[in-house]
């Protein structure tokens, strides 16, 4: 299959959008040529940098790569940091990836897609949670690089060494990002001088897809604030850019909500039992339907927030943004100063919809569960696991090909080679909760895993 009939339902969804362009106040191609080309937020580092991270990477990867060509390099440091190309190379767009911004004087800044781009089964698809990416481990090689290199630090450089960016390959801080970023602003978004940052409970989260976005009134996984175009620029309020920058990027970001709003979800790619699907359909919409909506024909998606203690799934990303965080939220341009709905007490999790599941893993809003498999059998969840090959695909489990572990082995406690392992057992990263499946037979959750196969 070639690679423009590989994308072409990615470009199918574009086009539906803009047919419907009455729906949406904005251009949703523009909106993903924006993500693509227009940096929102001062460069990471530059092209020289990148090409010099290697000389901190561990043994014997180091070796290897400094007798690698340049090329095979790059290939490997976006393998280390979780980096795909670009899924169709638009002209003089280069080796830049889909995570990052690059211009033509090789300046590096990360856009939305460094979360929200990912691979999977061998495939890259924009607006798939990036399961793979090593922010942290990224950040401080190329610290250390720049200083090797005598070269000035920048925002992430400093910022990282303070406020942790993911303790795990694959997840992120994001939600604290959000929290420090607006804690320095008035309700018009001008810059104040704070003494301290308000106290941070500091977790990992799974970033969600985004061909979800349109189905959700509310987002977040707590569902407290009202989906809006505005939202989506909390994460560009570093102090480089004033309320002013900000509303002359508001249209900007109208169509990347457009964008946002018209990216499908992807189909399953490999062979699907049609029969043993129908009958987990029906054990799904008797079980499952009331919390993550129906599909096909006439679809819903009752946009419900289940309460923590039904659920019983981590509670740590609930508590961990306060009242004051969300009131501030609230009552600045952000939400329109209260005009749209933001939940101060969302009391649980807004069960998502399930639309291209089988692409998505790991599950759980922190991302514990490696597999499909492991959702439906609570009492398999592994302790300790860790992706055994960069994209491998277990087609029976769906979900990362993985090896579990009763305990960290000895290497792990290197704190790089830490973040390869997702390890249960500590804060915010609980694989409890949501025991809804032991009411299935164990034929029904095989017939749901079929099922959900094709969504």
């Amino acid at each position: 299959m070639t690679g423009v009939m590989r994308h072409l339902p990615h470009f199918l969804g574009l086009a539906i959008a803009l047919a419907g362009a009455a729906a949406s106040a904005g251009d949703a191609e523009r909106g993903y040529r924006l993500l693509l080309a227009k940096p929102y937020l001062p460069p990471d580092f530059d092209q020289e940098t990148f090409d010099e991270v290697w000389r901190e990477w561990p043994e014997p990867l180091r070796t290897e790569a400094g007798q690698a060509a340049v090329e095979e390099r790059r290939r490997m440091a976006f393998s280390r940091y979780g980096l795909t190309r670009r899924p169709l190379p638009r002209k003089n767009s280069g080796a830049a990836p889909l995570q990052y911004v690059v211009d033509e004087a090789g300046r590096w800044t990360m856009n939305c897609f460094a979360c929200h781009g990912g691979k999977v089964a061998g495939r890259v698809i924009p607006g798939l949670p990036n399961s793979h990416y090593a922010l942290q481990t990224l950040s401080e090689e190329i610290r250390s690089t720049k200083l090797d290199m005598e070269k000035p630090l920048s925002r992430m450089d400093l910022g990282s060494m303070f406020l942790p960016l993911g303790t795990t390959r694959g997840t992120t801080n994001a939600v604290m990002f959000g929290v420090a970023l607006l804690a320095n602003r008035d309700a018009e978004l001008n810059l104040v001088n704070r003494l301290s940052l308000p106290e941070m409970t500091h977790h990992d989260m799974d970033p969600p897809p985004w061909w979800h976005f349109k189905k959700k009134s509310h987002i977040y996984i707590d569902g407290f604030a009202e989906r809006g175009h505005r939202g989506l620029m909390q994460f560009v309020l570093v102090k480089e850019n004033g309320p002013e920058k900000l509303r002359q990027w508001e249209d900007d970001f109208r169509d990347i909500y457009a964008y946002l709003m018209s990216i499908e979800a992807p189909e399953y790619p490999f062979e699907i039992n049609e029969a043993l699907a129908g009958r987990g359909e029906r054990a799904f919409l008797k079980n499952c339907a009331e919390c993550h909506g129906t599909y096909g024909d006439e679809e819903t998606y009752p946009n419900r927030i289940v309460p923590i203690e039904e659920i019983g799934t981590d509670r740590v990303r609930l508590d961990a943004l306060t009242a004051e965080a969300r009131r501030r939220y609230d009552e600045s341009w952000i939400a329109e100063f209260g005009r749209q709905e933001t939940r101060l007490d969302p009391g649980g999790y807004l069960a998502p919809p399930l639309d291209g599941v089988w692409a998505t893993a790991p599950y759980f809003h922190n991302g514990s569960i490696p597999t499909l498999w492991h959702v439906l059998h609570p009492s398999e969840r592994p302790a300790i696991w860790r992706r055994t090959r960069e994209d491998g695909y277990d087609r029976e489990r769906v979900g990362p090909v993985i090896e579990t572990f009763a305990e960290l082995p000895p290497a792990a406690y290197e704190p790089r080679e830490r973040r390869e392992y997702f390890d249960t057992t500590r804060f915010g990263k609980s694989a409890a909760g949501h025991h809804f499946p032991d009411a299935l037979t164990e034929d029904e959750k095989h017939a749901v895993l079929e099922y959900l196969k094709t969504l």
